[in-house]
């Protein structure tokens, strides 16, 4: 029988799909679910969400916020209300293909550039070691 899990290791077994999990976390995580019917809602509001991630259904969101709010869950309640504060765009992101990852590779990169230059180069070699990183 598994030992019981800390709740860093409840999070990760909550946020992972069911089927990559290893026999003994399969096992922890029906045991967690069977202590309390509060982590068993818990654990399917998660399940929930992480697949309206993963398959980009952004259109179910508001479904799932009705849910949580019913579900007296004050943790996942209030994420939920972080969520409704900006509802449009998550959904957005949830739904659209469009990403901003390439924009904000080349911001972290000028960042990093500028980083490494402070206090030791003005900005004639700044200028320089960005567009030839470019």
């Amino acid at each position: 029988m598994p030992a019981l899990a800390t709740p860093r290791q409840a999070t990760f077994l909550f946020l992972r799909r069911p089927e990559k999990l290893r026999v003994e976390e399969q096992e922890m995580l029906v045991k967690l679910r069977q202590i309390d019917p509060e982590v068993d809602r818990a654990y399917d509001l998660v399940q929930q969400f992480a697949l309206i991630l993963r398959t980009r259904t952004g259109e179910r969101l508001d479904a799932w916020l009705t849910r949580v709010q019913s579900s007296e869950l004050p943790e996942l309640q209030s994420f939920a209300a972080g969520i409704g504060k900006d509802k449009d765009a998550v959904r957005a992101g949830l739904t659209w293909w469009i990403s901003n990852g390439m924009v904000e590779g080349h911001v972290n990169k000028l960042k990093l550039i500028k980083r490494q230059g402070y206090g030791r180069a003005g900005f004639p070699l700044l200028r320089k070691r960005v567009l030839h990183a470019l």
